[in-house]
């Protein structure tokens, strides 16, 4: 797949990355239940399309686990533990993303200034197409994530959101995934 094409989110060439999304860290999120509703979303269309999910955990022995509402979602899987910031840096995590064979990366997480930015910028330096989800990645202050968005698209990720994420995934309208698409977006949003 050619690299223009690939700028084009498909459900046969995208893996979902879920970043450190812990309680410890959540819980000093002023954004936190927005980040964690728009992960859900990417998630729960994750496992609807078959998109595969690789989940990190940046020191679970003083961060916590991943977030329940997360959890529950995700289903059962063996999360990469980190002490690294930049995921590509753990070989746990590069064997993982190789062995989705697919070259588009959708990333969403905790603080979006440290590990999000590190790994995307690790990703997009080893050649894949990277796509950083804003409402789904958070900071503790609000200037450290605009500025990491920013640094981001200066280096040539795809800031995105997690609804353009899903229906670009999904790719048309009248499939049963489409409407479990729309089920999805319907309960992030409390209709």
């Amino acid at each position: 797949m050619d690299p223009e094409s690939r700028k084009v989110i498909t459900a046969d060439d995208a893996v979902c990355v879920l970043i450190d999304v812990q309680t410890s860290l959540a819980d000093v999120m002023p954004t936190r239940n927005q980040t964690v509703a728009a992960g859900r979303l990417l998630l729960r269309v994750a496992d609807r399309i078959g998109v595969p999910v690789i989940v990190t955990r940046q020191n679970p022995a003083r961060l916590g686990d991943t977030v329940p509402e997360l959890l529950e979602v995700v289903g059962p899987h063996v999360p990469v533990d980190k002490m690294t910031f930049n995921c590509l840096a753990e070989s746990a995590f590069e064997v993982r993303l190789e062995a989705t064979d697919r070259r588009t990366v959708v990333i969403a997480g905790m603080e979006t200034h440290i590990c999000v930015l590190q790994t995307a910028l690790a990703l997009l330096r080893a050649g894949y197409s990277v796509h950083v989800v804003a409402d789904a990645s958070c900071s503790r202050r609000e200037t450290d994530r605009m500025v990491a968005l920013d640094r981001l698209r200066g280096a040539g990720a795809i800031v995105t959101t997690a609804e353009q994420v899903v229906y670009e995934a999904v790719g048309a309208a009248g499939t049963p995934a489409f409407r479990d698409v729309l089920r999805f977006v319907k309960e992030r949003d409390g209709a």
